[in-house]
């Protein structure tokens, strides 16, 4: 008898896997493409690793998903590569003393990222805000790389400003396809192969499938990313082949596709009740969700109406984190002041 539940619980779990192809869903956090491919009954995906650990001081649990294989990769819909998440409530709050100790926690995780990639100390770096800086949920990259310390031109113009052996670090943000007419993609290639960075960051907005991840989750992965992909406007990836050096990828969910709440309640609403089980397969729930949507060209995303302080609270612990990581050598007070 267990083992038949465990089987129709997979079996449910895969119809929602087909649910989100079928309706053209990208999840942005690694971590809940997985939960969703793996299912309720914890069964391991192979060429998959996931390892988690929780840290006190910053009240937030790290989860590490590795994707080692290119079938794992095409089944869970990510490049392979290493993704990293911290998850903290904490986030979502007014700044406070937690919030010295997340940005602390990024700054570490991210220093451990550029070990692996072997970025040397005074590497240069450059910093991409993706995003569209007229749209408040898509502005999270634009709104870090404003509060960036940037000292590329600082170094070249003003040497003996800086203590010895400061990283030089560039930042930009490059706008949207609508504004610009330029595949964001082909502007960053150009700065990059003019500035020649050992490592390139691209911040960006995510879009989840669970509520309570809004605001309160940051992902990194080295894999890349793809931008827009969070609403469905996938454009040229922003990768290591693509680009011609390492590409970090750092991102926090700040949408829900309505796509996704109708899906996830729908398909709870079958699995509670055994009269509604056979009318709710993935094509009838998808039917019902296009009827929904179509006023809407079938594409809408959520987001809390404290859209604006929210993302201004999580751009600003980013950028902390960020000028951390980039600046070991001078102090959260000193970059504060230096990055104000």
């Amino acid at each position: 008898m267990a083992k038949l539940v465990k089987l129709k619980t997979v079996i449910r779990k895969m119809e929602l896997v087909d649910l989100y192809k079928l309706a053209g869903i990208h999840l942005g956090l690694a971590t809940e493409a997985y939960a969703v491919l793996r299912g309720e009954a914890q069964q391991e995906v192979q060429g998959v690793t996931e390892n988690k650990y929780r840290d006190e001081a910053a009240d937030a649990v790290v989860t590490t998903v590795e994707i080692l294989t290119e079938v794992a990769a095409k089944a869970i819909n990510k490049a392979r590569g290493t993704y990293i998440t911290i998850e903290s409530p904490a986030l979502r709050q007014p700044p406070g003393p937690v919030h010295l100790a997340l940005s602390r926690l990024l700054a570490d995780t991210l220093k451990n990222v550029f070990a692996k990639i072997g970025l040397e100390a005074a590497a240069p770096v450059l910093v991409v805000g993706l995003g569209n800086w007229q749209a408040t949920p898509d502005s999270l990259g634009p709104k870090v790389v404003g509060k960036m310390f940037v000292t590329r031109h600082l170094l070249q113009y003003a040497p003996g400003v800086l203590p010895a052996g400061t990283r030089p670090v560039a930042a930009l943000a490059p706008g949207v396809l609508g504004i610009t007419g330029i595949e964001t993609a082909e502007i960053i290639a150009g700065v990059v192969s003019h500035l020649k960075p050992g490592l390139v960051i691209a911040i960006d907005s995510l879009a989840a499938r669970n509520v309570t991840r809004l605001y309160s989750t940051i992902q990194i992965a080295d894999s890349g990313i793809d931008p827009g992909s969070g609403i469905g406007n996938r454009r040229t990836a922003l990768s290591r082949a693509e680009m011609g050096v390492p590409v970090l990828a750092l991102g926090i969910p700040t949408v829900v596709p309505a796509a996704v709440i109708a899906m996830e309640t729908l398909n709870s609403a079958g699995q509670r009740n055994r009269n509604l089980q056979g009318e709710l397969g993935p094509p009838a729930i998808q039917a019902i969700i296009s009827d929904l949507l179509a006023p809407f060209g079938g594409d809408l995303t959520v987001t809390p109406k404290e859209v604006d302080d929210l993302v201004t609270r999580t751009a600003t612990l980013l950028a902390q984190g960020l000028n951390l990581a980039l600046f070991p050598q001078l102090s959260p007070e000193d970059l504060a002041m230096l990055s104000a």
